[in-house]
């Protein structure tokens, strides 16, 4: 496996820690005496300006449209390098990948839709949720679980990770209601050609490049699309050549300045302000309703059935190799854990529903998926260990 891969695999290790702490602290305090200052801390608003932009948001409002664009910058980032010269830059790896992420769309999306369907009020608002998976949370859990896992696996589940965000993203993005500003958008759309175009001049300062994500983040936030969509759509246009002869790659320059932010604070933070749920509103708010259990059935059973059966199938037809050194279990294990969905899940749901039952699915649904994928790797490992010492 190439070494920023590696680098990337080991700071998401590391980083799922912080945030799985993080969302028990959140937990902890809003069903505790803090929880009147903490949510009245969350819904105050901040007014922010610079000459003509001027915008009124929530402290949770602000925290979503400020760390999520830049976590989606990365993640854009990091799966175009992957693509083009990382982990994922191999046919063979693509081919399994691309079943896995595919079927990490498709299963939750049928099960959603198993589970409700119009015209149940809301139905379609919680459709891109399921897609959702916490990658630093469930490699964590792989680290811890299982140290001697092959690497493939740990690729396999970053690659879901990756594409799954970032289709998650999209959807939350096309279905959340809101008017579209059709000028603000056409701004938006210029500067992402401009720095389309500044791509192509290899010596360009980076503060060009800067100046240009604000820009479009900007025109986002007006435009009345979700801010992460400018994350997103800025990373794509970051040039993968270096800038002189002998240098890295300003693609991975970026990234790698990035990551580490963004694993160990921007997503922490994001789940601290968001995954503070109180276990009386969420039950108030219809935890057994329609949408909440869709998601929550999406999640701890669409997404690990998806991702297994489709890598299974393309295993079985012979249309891609088994990892080496990979058991079904330990298969089975990763596509189990890809129901894992703190953060990015938290996000979409708080994106197009916004509300506490909904999210309350996704932690259920991600300490359920935790707990088996968890359970199934001890399994695992404990097979491999009896078959050392006993070999017959």
């Amino acid at each position: 496996m190439r070494r920023p891969t590696l680098a990337y695999l080991r700071t998401e290790s590391g980083a799922g820690l912080i945030i799985g702490i993080a969302a028990l602290a959140a937990l902890a305090i809003a069903n505790s005496r803090l929880a009147g200052p903490y949510f009245a801390l969350l819904a105050e608003p901040v007014r922010f300006q610079i000459g003509g932009f001027v915008e009124t948001l929530s402290l949770a409002a602000w925290a979503r449209a400020l760390l999520m664009p830049v976590f989606f910058l990365t993640l854009g980032m990091q799966l175009k390098f992957e693509t083009l010269r990382g982990a994922l830059s191999s046919p063979r790896r693509q081919g399994l990948a691309a079943l896995a992420a595919l079927g990490g769309l498709v299963g939750p999306a049928l099960v959603y839709l198993a589970f409700c369907r119009g015209p149940a009020p809301g139905w379609s608002s919680g459709f891109g949720v399921g897609f959702a998976t916490d990658g630093a949370l469930a490699l964590a859990i792989l680290a811890v679980g299982a140290p001697r896992l092959t690497p493939s696996l740990r690729v396999l589940m970053m690659a879901v990770a990756l594409a799954d965000d970032v289709a998650a993203d999209v959807v939350a993005a096309v279905l959340s209601p809101g008017r579209l500003d059709p000028q603000m958008l056409l701004g938006a759309v210029v500067v992402l050609a401009g720095l389309a175009l500044l791509s192509r001049w290899r010596r360009a300062p980076f503060l060009f490049y800067a100046a240009g994500f604000v820009a479009v983040w900007g025109f986002a936030i007006k435009s009345g699309l979700d801010a992460s969509l400018a994350g997103l759509a800025s990373a794509f246009t970051v040039p993968v050549g270096a800038r002189r002869p002998g240098q890295q790659s300003t693609l991975k320059y970026f990234m790698d300045s990035l990551h580490p932010y963004v694993a160990f604070a921007v997503l922490p933070l994001f789940v601290l302000t968001e995954t503070g749920i109180s276990a009386h509103r969420a039950l108030l708010a219809g935890l057994a309703t329609p949408v909440p259990l869709a998601i929550l059935a999406a999640l701890a059973i669409g997404k690990p059935l998806g991702v297994f059966g489709f890598c299974a199938a393309g295993i079985g037809l012979r249309l891609v190799r088994r990892p080496m050194g990979a058991r079904w279990g330990e298969i089975g294990a990763v596509s189990v854990l890809t129901g894992v969905s703190v953060a990015v899940g938290s996000f979409v749901a708080g994106v197009d529903i916004g509300s506490p039952a909904a999210e309350a699915a996704v932690l259920l649904a991600s300490a359920l998926t935790a707990l088996v994928g968890g359970g199934l790797l001890a399994w695992t490992q404990q097979s491999r260990a009896d078959e050392t010492v006993d070999p017959g």
